[in-house]
């Protein structure tokens, strides 16, 4: 009787650490938006910059590290990320000026959310399993999801019951006491330690089982040799647009429902409500991903979030409450697909030896473009008093991805490149 393959015990470690990273720079914010400002006096679009900051810091972040995942494991990173998002969560509850809430939110807890998050997980995730890679990175990938269904209420509740200094003292605490363990489990790759991707035993590889992960790491591509293809770019453009419409919801859902007169409490339940369908689909995307074109479901999930974003827009705006709920849902059901889809094709089309250097590569890119979406949307907001025509055109760039990925060429899988049909 075979032993459970490591491989899913960095499974776990990437659902608990993912949970933390996401959940602490992202899903948390919208909950603190409204005490804050007004304590203040800052306006959303200044409040919001902090996030558009962080993608980033958070790219640059992957960027400088990718390689060295490669080369050292995601082990150390994960621990002294821990350390440095856990103590940034707490400072937080004792700034006073903008340019504090900038310089920690923005970026001193980036670069720690960055050194636990999806880079380091999913680039070791990549590495220990390629046949089974879909189903892997989308069971990690749940802690994202269960973070947007747990802390946005826990958040708001958080803020109103000890108030908002104290609940950043509190989720620091927390994201330490979580993450440090996780970091234990995690190991570079297979091969360091006699195994094989995907727990084939040295039976099951000499009877050709690992063929695929073999093939995998042989036409691998370097970092310079990816920056060649136009795959690279192009994906980094489709999965930008497909991004945009997640950071701006995460931290505009709130005051956008406030806006309509809907309670903070059934504003920050918005978030959860998306994150229900993206945590239950997430192993079905895993499984349709094994087996279809990832390239099409990843077509399918932007333009499913692209219409749930416009059909959000009109029942806000209109107060029609079942078709809230319904458009959130839809929204989820999108959101789910997009992160395993994303580092499958990314892993697919250059393979897993030199994962880290180029997924690092692409981030500066395409968090660079999802980055200016919250701070234009918050300008927007100030200058029009209203969210609609912004998030419209958060709407299009999520179909306009759509169509990209559609378009995009299966070729590119063994040429290295890609071209638009």
């Amino acid at each position: 009787m075979r032993t459970l393959y490591y491989g899913y015990w960095i499974v776990l470690a990437g659902f608990i650490t993912q949970f933390v990273a996401v959940g602490m720079a992202n899903y948390v914010v919208g909950s603190f938006l409204i005490p804050m400002t007004e304590e203040f006096g800052w306006s959303r679009a200044e409040f919001t910059a902090s996030r558009s900051i962080g993608q980033i810091v958070f790219a640059a972040t992957g960027f400088v590290i990718g390689s060295s995942i490669d080369r050292y494991g995601g082990r150390p990173f994960i621990v002294g990320g821990a350390l440095l998002l856990s103590c940034s969560l707490y400072y937080l509850g004792s700034i006073d000026t903008l340019t504090e809430w900038l310089l920690v939110n923005g970026l001193m807890l980036t670069v720690g959310a960055a050194m636990i998050g999806n880079l380091v997980v999913n680039v070791t995730l990549g590495k220990w399993f390629v046949e089974r890679r879909g189903r892997a990175v989308a069971l990690a990938g749940m802690g994202i999801s269960l973070a947007g269904i747990l802390l946005p209420p826990v958040a708001t509740y958080m803020v109103d019951v000890f108030g908002w200094r104290e609940s950043w003292r509190l989720l620091g605490i927390g994201a330490l006491l979580i993450t440090l363990p996780a970091a234990l489990l995690v190991r570079r790759r297979p091969e360091d330690y006699g195994l094989h991707p995907d727990g084939h035993s040295e039976e099951d590889v000499s009877a050709g089982m690992g063929e695929a992960a073999k093939q995998d790491f042989e036409r691998s591509m370097t970092r310079a040799q990816a920056m060649r293809t136009s795959s690279f770019y192009f994906l980094v453009l489709a999965f930008g647009l497909f991004q945009i419409s997640i950071t701006v919801m995460l931290t505009q859902t709130i005051p956008l429902m406030t806006d309509a007169n809907y309670s903070r409490l059934v504003a920050s339940s918005m978030i959860s409500l998306a994150s229900v369908p993206a945590f239950l689909s997430k192993p079905l995307w895993g499984v349709l991903i094994d087996r279809y074109s990832p390239r099409k479901l990843a077509a399918m999930g932007a333009a499913v979030t692209g219409s749930a974003v416009v059909l959000i827009v009109v029942s806000v705006s209109q107060q029609m409450d079942i078709l809230v709920y319904a458009s959130f849902l839809l929204m989820g059901l999108g959101w789910g697909g997009l992160l395993p889809l994303q580092e499958v094709i990314w892993a697919s089309f250059f393979g897993r030896r030199y994962l880290g250097s180029v997924r690092s590569t692409a981030m500066p890119f395409t968090f660079g473009m999802s980055a200016v979406g919250p701070v234009l949307v918050a300008y927007y907001y100030d200058f029009a008093g209203n969210y609609d025509l912004a998030l419209l055109i958060i709407a299009s760039c999520n179909l306009a991805s759509a169509v990209m990925l559609y378009r995009l060429r299966e070729s590119a899988k063994t040429s290295g490149d890609a071209e638009p049909a």
